[in-house]
């Protein structure tokens, strides 16, 4: 799989790297930098036309889904100004969270656009997860045998934490961490914490169920499910089923036996119907009893959260998270969840200014799926992003789901190609 381009290099050289990123901290700022030099070569090819080499010519316009991710992030930032004016935080705090938002709810915008202008293949972006794959199964056994071994937990923390983040954790490099509610071992990779490896190991699957390479598909097929498994991660199992097996199915919605089955099933519920609602129920209290402790915390910090909005700032927020206290773990209010945590820091506004076009993004997807094979990766993607927002904030997960984000933008421009 050879780059045709220096676009496709940077992309395929930062997929190929990201255990030795990892190894050195630097993810945190790998995946920015990536975001704002292939963006800035994306408007620059768009502004040079033909004038550019040959390579790195822009493919088309940009589509207007595209469009709808810029003018949402941007609608974001001026929901954070508008949350920090009301709140008088202050310029310094402001210029922070301004840089914050262009590392975080930019790169929803900015690797979609450069899939879809810049000339970078399908192929490239699945092989690429799939070298990623290889990678974690090589090291698996390393740390997998850590805990085990009398090997600590975190290696070391990067000094490039210098240059500003979340928290420590994001440049610190990890062999495992202990369930504080079990004290067992858990993995988290080259992820911040575990919960997110697993929804990463679902999107390497994605990708890997695509390469037309069985050895390469194996193994990327193989490290997904290890770090759905190893991570211990509820929400990980959920989407190794729902969103690999949903888009595959969705073409059925176009045939009539299909439908003449889905209204036999549908008549069948009158006989089974209430055994079924009883059966999900037991199945949702074993979901979050599995880890009691977990869901308490999320609850609180989502009621919490919720109340706070609704009584204090329903428009544009409270412009930043706020400090939680020992009901909640000490976790920030307006963390843990990307939907309730947006309502909390920017508002009303801030929440339509992602649902909207991620809506409009989901339903195109859904309809290509349900047409072309080429649709299934794209929505299994996004299935994977509206999970993990319910669970993560996405703000601060971008830098790491960048080659989702490049290849939403690769299928409209597949798309935007077949309307031309």
């Amino acid at each position: 799989m050879t780059p045709a381009n220096p676009a496709e290099r940077m992309v395929l050289k930062a997929m190929t790297l990201t255990w030795p990123f990892y190894a050195v901290g630097a993810l945190y700022v790998v995946g920015p930098v990536l975001a704002w030099v292939l963006g800035g070569l994306a408007v620059l090819s768009l502004y040079l036309g033909p004038a550019i080499r040959e390579d790195l010519r822009a493919t088309g316009p940009v589509p207007p889904l595209v469009w709808a991710w810029f003018a949402g992030m941007a609608v974001m930032l001026i929901a954070l100004w508008a949350g920090h004016l009301d709140w008088g935080l202050g310029l310094k705090q402001t210029i922070k969270s301004s840089i914050g938002w262009a590392k975080g709810w930019a790169l929803l915008a900015l690797f979609p656009l450069v899939g879809a202008v810049l000339p970078i293949r399908r192929a490239i972006l699945i092989r690429g997860q799939c070298v990623i794959g290889a990678w974690t199964l090589a090291l698996a056994p390393l740390l997998l045998v850590a805990p085990y071994i009398g090997l600590p937990e975190r290696i070391f923390t990067s000094p490039l934490k210098a240059v500003g983040g979340p928290g420590p954790e994001y440049f610190s490099v990890f062999l495992f961490t202990y369930d504080p509610a079990s004290w067992t071992p858990r993995w988290q990779f080259y992820a911040p914490w575990s919960p997110f490896a697993a929804l990463l190991g679902v999107i390497m699957v994605l990708f890997a169920l695509e390469d037309r390479d069985r050895r390469w598909m194996a193994a990327g097929v193989a490290a997904g499910v290890l770090m759905i498994l190893a991570s211990k991660s509820r929400m990980g199992l959920v989407g190794l089923v729902a969103c690999t097996i949903g888009p595959r199915m969705l073409p059925l919605i176009l045939k009539g036996w299909a439908w003449q089955m889905t209204a036999a099933l549908t008549a069948s519920l009158a006989v089974v119907g209430t055994a079924l609602v009883a059966l999900a129920q037991d199945a949702v209290s074993a979901f979050k009893g599995a880890r009691a402790d977990s869901t308490r915390v999320r609850e609180t910090l989502q009621r919490i959260a919720r109340e706070r909005w609704e009584n204090e700032a329903v428009w544009f927020g409270h412009g930043t998270v706020h400090p939680g206290s020992h009901a909640v773990e000490y976790m920030p209010i307006g963390s843990h969840h990307t939907w309730f945590g947006l309502l909390f820091v920017k508002g009303l506004v801030g929440f339509a200014a992602l649902l909207l076009p991620m809506v409009w993004h989901t339903l195109t997807a859904m309809t290509d799926a349900a047409r072309h094979p080429r649709g299934r990766l794209p929505l299994g993607i996004l299935m994977t992003i509206t999970l993990l927002s319910f669970g993560e904030n996405l703000e601060i997960e971008a830098y790491m789901l960048w080659p989702g984000l490049v290849l939403l933008g690769v299928h409209l421009r597949e798309m935007s190609v077949e309307e031309r």
